[in-house]
């Protein structure tokens, strides 16, 4: 038996890159597993194929929209929020309904989830949320409203986690660097100028947040909470 066999996982943009990884691991360590997505349906189906899992279309830019998904799948044992999205550029230039978009997928969407999750949650629940180390840190410039939405994940974790633990929901940020997605390949642009903050010259894997996000729902993670733990080849230091 897989360590969450039987459990319910619900996770928040999962069709590809991370979420994916994230949907595997799960699925192979037993957990029921259903994740949402939004712009990626084939990938999403040949996914839910693969693993046995569910796929549910979900706009994380309409907050009832998320409420009502969190709420039609409850009690959930972990929930897990990888939906998020980038905007970079000029701040003086960008169009503010775009990044007020942002604010409703990175921000806003966390925070209901989270909120309606717990409501049905079982004692013992997890609630973990993708970061960025961008949260922690920004070298470049263009990219004010990712690392805002970011940071105020961390605020998200240290409220919640004393609002949910006295019933023993743990709630935690993941906050990975470079990872090596269809969104930030190693081979692509960027490459150079990140590695060059690194210590470790590489992008990371998909697999390696799924891993840290697996430990933070696992039995060996029940004290560990209202905290950011950073994966990121000292992207970050």
């Amino acid at each position: 038996m897989g360590v969450f066999e039987g459990r319910k996982v619900l996770i928040l943009g999962g069709s590809r890159g991370i979420g994916a990884a994230i949907v595997r691991r799960f699925s192979s360590d037993g957990a029921k597993v259903k994740f949402t997505y939004a712009g990626s349906k084939d990938a999403a189906e040949n996914l839910a194929d693969e693993t046995g899992s569910s796929a549910i279309f979900t706009d994380s830019s309409d907050r009832d929209a998320v409420i009502t998904t969190v709420r039609d799948n409850s009690p959930l044992d972990v929930l897990i929020v990888n939906a998020g999205i980038g905007v970079f550029g000029d701040a003086l230039e960008q169009d503010p309904d775009v990044i007020d978009r942002l604010f409703r997928i990175n921000i806003h969407a966390p925070y209901h989830a989270s909120v309606e999750a717990a409501r049905q949650m079982p004692e013992g629940g997890r609630i973990i949320i993708i970061g960025s180390v961008n949260g922690d840190r920004m070298p470049v410039p263009g990219m004010a409203s990712y690392a805002l939405s970011k940071s105020a994940l961390q605020g998200l974790a240290r409220g919640l986690s004393r609002d949910f633990g006295p019933r023993g929901i743990t709630v935690n940020v993941v906050q990975p660097g470079p990872i090596d997605t269809d969104a930030n390949p190693e081979n692509g642009p960027m490459k150079d100028l990140m590695h060059s903050f690194m210590a470790i010259k590489r992008h990371g894997r998909p697999e390696e947040v799924a891993g840290m996000v697996a430990w933070l729902a696992g039995p060996e993670a029940g004290f560990v909470t209202g905290a950011m733990h950073t994966i990121d080849g000292a992207f970050g230091a």
